[in-house]
């Protein structure tokens, strides 16, 4: 056995450990309600609770705790020991399954939306057996919902498992119109995770690093990524070591973690797992990047989640690789060989099409957040506008559909890169476009916009639920058809039609392509101010109403939530940034102004004449510390201004409006000063310092 087969799993009580510990009869019961969805008997429950105590003890566990994901986009968790007292006073290890069904968290101290207020505390959490538990710091950590005591979902699992259910069974209705017998649609999900390491030592340097997760000054160094040598470059031996114990944490907590690499922008990296559901895909996703925090610690390093923590270089994203398949084994999203007779996977990119077009705006809005606004746009990421990537091959053979023409099947070509020794190998019919938010890979869709700290629940929920509507209308039109075939051919071909300003197998980042956008339609929602308000538009509410996954006030209290966070993380910034510049930074060049002017009145008294370099440099710090003062002093009277808006979406209107502006305005002069002031002054590392240590 290698290392990986030895530690693989060895922290999750999944299939193989509920085999072997459960009863026989256990096991099935478990299992059909599990395919079922049903409710759990609680006589199962205490048998499948104790057989998860005894599995956690014996590896070291003393606590369990219900794990959930809130709405902030993070993962909490409240620990409660198995210590049990018998009637005769003595202590015993207990866990029943009582406590394994559900919890009860105070609801009131998370984000709600207002469903929840203080005087309004009680919620529950609920186990979801669709996920395992597992193991983490010595406690028995069990997957669950999280609702109010009203009943409404207060996290982003419960609409995530309404949205795969809601796919399931519209994707079931279509497929077994189409004469396929199947019962079960599933999505899954492969996320990419983007992210930067640096060392603790700096980072503790900067205030605005371990306040917001961005630098919110930064000069450029002399060398950025102009040389393009980072990426699969060798990696770092202190990195190298970080990434080994992260890839040992994550195999035993049964997380299919494969590949890692130096990624575009200096100490920057990748971590890519392989496809599993969705719904296991997220909760891995959340365990990533909390053992990448927590590991990188322990090497004296801090790995930076955030979308945009260094200016003017590549920021992270989290490529979501998303596809669906059936209880029998099949991808969707399979082309086949040849995919211009295969109707049935036209027909599901088709509904792709149809899905993105209708719902560009909900594709947006799951990805809106402070820290991604900063990102989208340049720099291998993709713009704000929503597009779909089909590639030559198959944009050709939907062109010949809807013209009625006749399809010349591409034969393909071999590659000889002209060297004998290297093998010829087959080229593929379609290049890749990095520029593209939603492009077709293959077998696959990959929705590039997706921010590296954020929660994959909300694009995957948005994708679940879209898919889920247009195959519902696909099955509407082709209900009770005799010629099924011929049925679908033709709302291929009409959906294609209407739908293809869509598709852009272009540049994203030109100029003319927002021009051009706009004059097909689609939307250009710039930032996450202009993007969310939309999030309760008509239509949006009533395709999450229609298909459950969300109530109207769910949607509209996650809603609220989301612009709460976007006007919270902006004041944190704000005031991150005043207590640099006016505690470290104006301090900093006045001190060093000081110094040059007594050399300056030094010189004079020695008789040297100093008319030209020290009063030339004095003028020119004093000039732009001056400038940098006036801004400080108006980001602060602005700053007043943020709670005098009114609602969550007034104060981030106005943060975009006039908060936004002010701090480039303050942060332009002061990275000028990171150019005029000796480096023994200046108060902070620098980006030459972070990125090249």
């Amino acid at each position: 056995m290698g290392v990986i087969t030895d530690v693989f799993g060895s922290n999750v009580f999944n299939e193989a450990v509920m085999k072997e510990r459960l009863p026989k009869e256990t096991y099935e019961a478990l299992k059909k309600t599990i395919s079922e969805g049903k409710e759990l008997d609680i006589t199962i429950a205490n048998e499948v609770a104790e057989a998860m105590k005894d599995w956690a003890v014996e590896k070291g566990c003393t606590h369990y705790t219900h794990w959930f994901q809130p709405l902030n986009g993070i993962t909490a968790e409240k620990h409660d020991s198995f210590l049990s007292i018998g009637k005769d006073g003595s202590v015993m290890e207990h866990f029943s399954g009582k406590a394994l069904i559900k919890g009860e968290p105070d609801a009131s101290s998370f984000p709600s939306g207002g469903i929840r207020a203080t005087f309004e505390a009680r919620g529950y959490t609920a186990w979801d057996p669709t996920s395992y538990a597992f193991i983490k710091d010595n406690t028995l950590c069990v997957p669950t919902a999280f609702c109010a005591y009203t009943g409404e979902a207060l996290d982003k699992k419960t609409p995530l498992l309404r949205s795969i259910e809601a796919l399931s069974v519209q994707g079931v209705r279509l497929l077994n119109i189409l004469g396929e017998p199947v019962t079960r649609v599933t999505p899954s999900a492969g996320p990419e995770q983007e992210y930067f390491i640096i060392p603790k030592r700096m980072y503790e340097q900067r205030r605005d690093l371990v306040f917001t997760g961005r630098t919110l000054f930064g000069a450029k160094p002399p060398k950025g990524q102009e040389l393009e040598d980072q990426y699969f470059a060798n990696i770092r031996s202190e990195v190298k070591e970080f990434m080994s114990d992260l890839n040992r944490e994550l195999w035993a907590l049964g997380i299919y973690a494969t590949t890692e690499h130096n990624e575009a922008a200096p100490c920057q990296h990748e971590l890519a797992p392989i496809y599993t559901t969705t719904n296991m895909a997220i909760d891995h996703n959340h365990l990533i990047m909390e053992n990448m925090k927590k590991i990188a610690l322990r090497h004296n390093l801090v790995c930076l989640l955030h979308e945009k923590p260094f200016k003017g270089i590549t920021g992270s994203g989290k490529h979501n690789n998303w596809s669906m398949s059936t209880n029998t084994g099949e991808n969707l999203l399979k082309p086949g060989k040849e995919p211009f007779k295969n109707t049935r996977f036209l027909l599901i990119l088709a509904a792709a099409i149809k899905a993105v077009d209708e719902y560009q705006d909900l594709l947006r809005i799951s990805v809106a957040s402070a820290g991604n606004d900063h990102r989208l746009g340049a720099h291998e990421a993709p713009p704000a506008i929503v597009s779909m990537f089909l590639g030559d091959d198959l944009t050709e053979i939907l062109d010949a559909i809807v013209s009625g023409k006749e399809y010349m099947d591409p034969k393909k070509s071999t590659l000889n890169v002209g060297v004998d020794v290297l093998p010829d190998f087959v080229k593929d019919n379609t290049d890749r476009n990095r520029t593209s938010p939603f492009a077709f890979t293959g077998n696959k869709f990959e929705f590039r916009m997706v921010g590296s700290s954020q929660s994959i629940s909300d694009p995957n929920i948005v994708l679940n639920t879209i898919f889920a509507e247009a195959m519902s209308q696909f099955s509407d039109a082709l209900e009770g058809k005799e010629d099924i075939e011929t049925a679908a051919r033709e709302l291929i071909k009409e959906t294609v039609k209407k739908h293809a300003r869509i598709i852009f197998n272009g540049n994203g980042y030109s100029p003319e392509w927002v021009k051009e956008a706009e004059e097909r339609g689609l939307n250009n929602y710039r930032t996450a101010a202009d993007a969310i308000p939309h999030l309760c538009d008509k239509k949006n509410v009533e395709l999450f109403v229609r298909h459950r996954v969300y109530t109207e006030v769910e949607l509209r209290s996650l809603s609220d939530v989301m612009l709460e966070e976007y006007v919270k993380i902006t004041e944190i910034e704000v005031n991150t940034m005043l207590d640099m510049a006016k505690r470290q930074i104006i301090p900093a060049c006045l001190a060093y102004t000081k110094e040059l002017s007594e050399l300056a009145a030094a010189k004079v008294t020695a008789g040297i004449d100093c008319e030209g370099l020290e009063r030339e440099l004095i003028v020119h710090i004093s000039t732009t510390t001056k400038d940098m003062y006036k801004a400080v002093n108006t980001l602060e009277q602005l700053r007043s201004g943020i709670s005098y808006a009114g609602n969550a979406l007034s104060q981030a209107t106005y943060i975009k409006e006039n908060i936004l502006p002010a701090m480039d305005a303050v942060r332009a002069p002061a990275d000028a000063l990171e150019g005029l002031v000796g480096k023994d002054y200046w108060p902070f590392p620098t980006y030459g310092d972070l990125l090249y240590y």
